[in-house]
């Protein structure tokens, strides 16, 4: 048999594993959770009107955030829209005011001089700053004329926006990236481009192009921005001015109704508290002294009947007073289950060594292993649930164990942590089984399960028949925390 001094709560400590005779040892039992897991809320806590607030008005700066991003997006593909139907409507007027009463056979034959003619007629009708480059196209690629001359009388693949404004016919207007072949002398890194068909009278076609400078677009997206992010934050900033008093009054009757629970909560602690103290009183006071005057009377009548020579009678005395005194030991066991006297007076130390001395079983001995009190330095939360299990835990191994020794220690493994361990060598018990269908004799169980189902609390057991019981309570956070 051995102990566990255990400072490192995450290694399993050793249980209890007979070998049996002849055999090899039985292999150690697993570990098994019995207690359930208990959340806690971290949330928990008053209801601060600072911090409510604050995050009411980070979310509305993150509402601003998001509805800026989405305003920008939304503004750019308006603007870029404004500005493709503007360029469409301006290659529209150019190409039948000017382009096609200016073409000429010459002009479709690539002749250099009726080129240059053109080129003088179209540049006293453009906006410079607005038109950025005009080309004018044969249907098979060739560049009739180009404000750059080096495009002039070069031939390149039409692209598909191209094909499709000869095809309809229609005006295809897009914002191009300048990626093609055709827009190598183009600077920016992007231009409004539109294409449209223009016919000689005896109709032969061309293709007019134009491209369109990007600044309009972008300074048409600032205004469309600013304007929506006017409405939209003067919007936000009065729902906050609307909404703030009443989520402050709301907050005020939250806490208002916090403390009264608060103080219901306690109210029933106390009044627990009182009522156990009461009726271990009453106990004590009443039918314990009682008993205890019973058992004196008939220890009494017991030997005067055996002075008298009635030995029948005076042996049913004895047995009587032998029931009376263990009815006391009882009743005085509950006391100490209803108001343990040591531990609010000296501590969970003298509390656990009472109860190691308060075991009376057959074969059972208890030995207790702790740190002292003061290196401990459990709350009284942490106090109550240690004894608890603890004592559960001994009374179980008194029951069942059969003839064995149990020891209980308790050690604080870090500076919020502790660690209750309470070993036994006796029959131990198949976990599995008595968790999924509990017998009547192994109440205990469930007992300690729901006694340690609480946040920062973990209760593990690791036995098996033939290998002792070995249950581990680990404390962590609030309840391990030192007061």
């Amino acid at each position: 048999m051995g102990t566990d001094p255990t400072t490192d709560p995450t290694v399993p400590s050793p249980v209890w594993v007979p070998a049996p005779a002849g055999g090899a040892p039985c292999p150690e039992p697993a570990w098994v959770t019995v207690s359930r897991p208990a959340e806690v809320d971290t949330d928990d806590g008053p209801v601060h009107p600072r911090r409510v607030l604050a995050q009411l008005g980070l979310g509305v700066l993150a509402a601003l955030v998001l509805v800026g991003v989405l305003g920008s997006l939304a503004a750019q593909q308006l603007a870029e829209r404004e500005a493709v139907n503007d360029a469409a409507s301006m290659a529209g007027v150019i190409a039948e005011a000017v382009v096609q009463p200016a073409m000429t056979e010459q002009l479709m034959a690539g002749d250099p001089a009726a080129a240059d003619a053109f080129g003088s007629t179209l540049a006293r009708s453009l906006d410079r700053e607005t038109v950025v480059r005009v080309k004018l196209w044969r249907p098979d690629g060739y560049v009739l004329w180009a404000d750059e001359p080096q495009l002039v009388g070069r031939t390149f693949a039409l692209d598909g926006g191209q094909r499709e404004a000869l095809d309809g016919p229609t005006t295809v207007a897009e914002v191009s990236e300048l990626d093609a072949d055709e827009n190598q002398f183009e600077k920016g890194d992007r231009l409004v481009e539109v294409y449209r068909p223009v016919w000689m009278p005896d109709g032969q076609t061309a293709l007019f192009e134009i491209y369109v400078s990007y600044d309009p677009v972008a300074q048409r997206t600032g205004q469309l921005w600013r304007g929506f992010a006017g409405v939209t934050a003067s919007t936000l900033v009065l729902f906050v001015l609307i909404v703030a008093p009443l989520v402050l009054a709301l907050l005020r009757r939250i806490r208002s109704a916090e403390a009264r629970q608060v103080a219901l909560l306690q109210r029933a602690v106390d009044a627990s508290e009182v009522e156990r103290r009461r009726l271990a009183a009453t106990l004590h006071d009443g039918p314990v002294q009682e008993l205890a005057a019973t058992s004196f009377t008939v220890s009494g009548a017991s030997a005067t009947a055996a002075a008298r020579g009635e030995t029948a009678l005076a042996r049913d005395l004895d047995a009587a007073a032998t029931a009376v005194r263990a009815s006391i030991r009882s009743l005085r066991t509950l006391l100490v289950d209803l108001h343990p006297p040591s531990l609010s007076r000296a501590g969970v130390v003298a509390a656990l060594t009472d109860l190691a001395t308060s075991v009376r079983a057959d074969g059972v001995v208890v030995r207790l292993d702790t740190d002292p009190e003061d290196e401990l330095a459990l709350t009284d939360d942490a106090q109550r649930l240690v004894h608890r299990v603890a004592q559960e835990c001994v009374r179980n191994a008194a029951r069942h164990a059969g003839p064995a020794e149990v020891v209980v220690s308790l050690h604080r493994t870090g500076p919020g942590t502790v660690v209750l361990d309470v070993l036994d060598d006796g029959l131990g018990f198949d976990v599995e089984a008595v968790l999924a269908d509990p017998e009547p004799g192994h109440l205990g169980t469930a007992l300690i399960a729901d006694a340690a189902s609480v946040p920062g609390a973990t209760l593990r057991v690791a036995s098996s028949l033939g290998a002792g019981t070995h249950w581990r309570l680990d404390l962590e956070g609030p309840l391990g925390a030192r007061p």
